[in-house]
């Protein structure tokens, strides 16, 4: 008896270290050690039932269970930011013209058409020549899609095309349209859900969530990163009305 109390006690002090030491260390080197932590636990409690100590195991494991608990939602949280954002994470946005998808992980666009002569295509699926006469089109009906769709082609297709196209690009010329990248859309409602879309979100997502995918779209969509000033001005909106909503 006396050796189960003993042993009792030393895995109590044990997991209150782990955790003390859990909370404040680097979250890669928890997962590291993790792994061996419960492989250890594991063989321990496998020896312990053997011995018939399960009843004097349980009288020890409520108070452990108690704290961890509580602790579950910070701990969850810490593991999941370490771990980083889902693979295969992606962002949808659409124009009048364009509905585009963002893949988080390459900061890859595809798209379909939503409107017009070439409605139904994937962007991949058409050639230089018609991207350039879509870009054209929306350039005539819509600003919003053709900004978008200038930053897909830049990505896609270099920007040998706007020679082609006879479309000079300095910098500057979007500014001239009247606004800057990160200003807000103009004549534009977003709703909820479509800020959850734009962030590859899922509903409910904590404030910590939004502002990393924030980060990372912005880090792959700003228009010095040949990005477009509709798009950031998208993800910008979308983070402050989630955010907003948070309080």
């Amino acid at each position: 008896m006396i050796a189960y109390f003993i042993l009792g006690l030393a895995l109590l002090v044990a997991c209150v270290v782990l955790l003390r030491w859990f909370l404040g260390a680097d979250p890669k080197a928890v997962i590291a050690a993790l792994r061996w932590v419960l492989a250890l636990l594991g063989i321990a409690l496998v020896f312990i039932m053997l011995w018939g100590g399960a009843k004097f195991l349980a009288a020890f494991a409520l108070p452990l269970l108690i704290p961890l608990l509580l602790r579950a939602g910070p701990l969850l949280g810490r593991l999941k930011a370490a771990v980083g954002p889902t693979p295969g994470q992606s962002s949808t946005v659409e124009t009048r013209f364009l509905r585009m998808t963002l893949d988080h992980d390459t900061g890859g666009m595809t798209g379909v058409v939503r409107e017009g002569r070439f409605k139904g295509s994937r962007l991949d699926e058409l050639d230089e020549n018609d991207l350039i006469e879509l870009w054209r089109d929306c350039r005539a009906e819509d600003e919003q899609s053709a900004d978008v769709l200038e930053a897909y082609l830049d990505r896609a297709h270099g920007t040998d095309w706007r020679a082609a196209a006879g479309h000079t690009h300095d910098g500057g010329e979007r500014e001239s349209a009247g606004r800057g990248w990160g200003a807000a859309p103009r004549d534009t409602s977003m709703g909820v859900e479509e800020a959850y879309e734009i962030l590859g979100l899922n509903p409910g997502a904590s404030a910590k969530e939004i502002r990393a995918a924030h980060r990372r779209l912005m880090s792959q969509h700003h228009p010095d990163r040949g990005g477009s000033n509709y798009l950031a001005a998208k993800i910008n909106e979308a983070k402050d009305l989630l955010l907003d909503r948070l309080g």
